[in-house]
């Protein structure tokens, strides 16, 4: 199931796509995202409503479900909105972290709907024999829910990837998550009406545990982006690549890296050639900034020119290396 690495990873291996401008990242959020509002409304009011003519509490379950996608996508709508504003007096970084901040929201609404999930389920699983037989069309109701949600994972990940959005791949992986509710649902169903009533609050059940392990995920992670985590191993080793692949930058050194929403702020000490002036080595280092944000998801590198003595320097200027 999704983590946090996989989702960096899967951002990090598109890296050679088509960049996209934050508004045309903004754009595919909001056409996605949309998408997504039709898709849950329409499939939230079937299955509460069929749910309850049904006597059936999987699928009100699943519908409720629905419903805190619903409301995921509204928070993805508003953060998508604010994280594209420019860098203003209060916020010198920029706003990308409005991102960060609606997966941790997201979480919490996972959590919340997992817990009244859950409660509910245990109090009808005390009183077995209070459980209705469920009407037949709420078969039909779990299927195509399952169906909608699925194919809508697959499109919603899909836009994701193309402009390496946290965010939203956050957001497609909670429509799997109901395709896959959906799918535990219609096993309940089936059981309920092979009179097994018993089977409809276990798929109840089983639906707020899976609801709980995504907003659980999705929460911590964002919680550890706000906390200033850094990317992983295999990213800074590409940024570290990029400084050595500068001409006149020697060596590389305590590169640190923050998240900023899905972009990146990084610190690194760059080693030139001691005997250069003031003036080269700026603007080696102005030259591996600008290496590194062409190619990477840096939203700004911070450099620190190191002067190393030992480095002979030609006649047509300093050499390009390693250390």
């Amino acid at each position: 199931m999704h983590n946090h690495n996989h989702t960096d990873l899967d951002l990090h291996d598109d890296s050679e796509d088509t960049e996209f401008t934050p508004a045309e990242r903004a754009q595919a959020a909001k056409k996605s995202t949309l998408v997504s509002v039709a898709v849950n409304v329409v499939m939230s009011t079937l299955q509460i409503a069929i749910g309850v003519i049904a006597h059936s509490q999987a699928l009100i379950a699943d519908g409720i479900h629905s419903l805190s996608d619903l409301v995921s996508d509204f928070v993805v709508l508003f953060a998508n909105h604010y994280s594209q504003k420019d860098a203003d007096e209060d916020h010198p970084y920029g706003h990308q972290r409005f991102e960060t901040a609606a997966s941790m929201v997201v979480g919490g609404l996972l959590l919340a709907v997992a817990i009244g999930m859950l409660w509910s389920a245990f109090e009808k699983l005390k009183d077995p024999s209070s459980i209705p037989s469920v009407h037949h069309s709420a078969l039909w109701i779990a299927f195509i829910a399952l169906i909608a949600k699925e194919f809508l994972f697959r499109y919603m990940l899909r836009v994701a990837k193309q402009v390496k959005s946290s965010m939203l791949v956050a957001n497609a992986w909670h429509a799997r998550s109901d395709a896959a509710s959906s799918l535990v649902v219609s096993v309940g169903i089936i059981g309920n009406l092979m009179g097994h009533p018993i089977l409809d609050p276990i798929a109840a059940l089983i639906v707020g545990l899976m609801i709980g392990k995504m907003g659980w995920e999705f929460g911590s992670d964002a919680f550890h982006d706000l906390m200033d985590r850094g990317v992983n191993d295999i990213e800074v080793e590409a940024i570290r690549q990029t400084l050595l692949a500068t001409p006149g930058v020697e060596g590389a050194h305590d590169i640190r890296t923050r998240k900023m929403g899905d972009m990146i702020l990084v610190d690194a000490h760059i080693e030139v050639a001691a005997d250069l002036t003031v003036e080269q080595g700026h603007d080696i280092g102005l030259a591996a900034r600008h290496a590194v944000m062409q190619r990477h998801r840096v939203l700004n590198l911070l450099t620190h020119i190191d002067p190393v003595s030992d480095v002979p320097l030609p006649d047509d200027g300093p050499i390009k290396g390693g250390y």
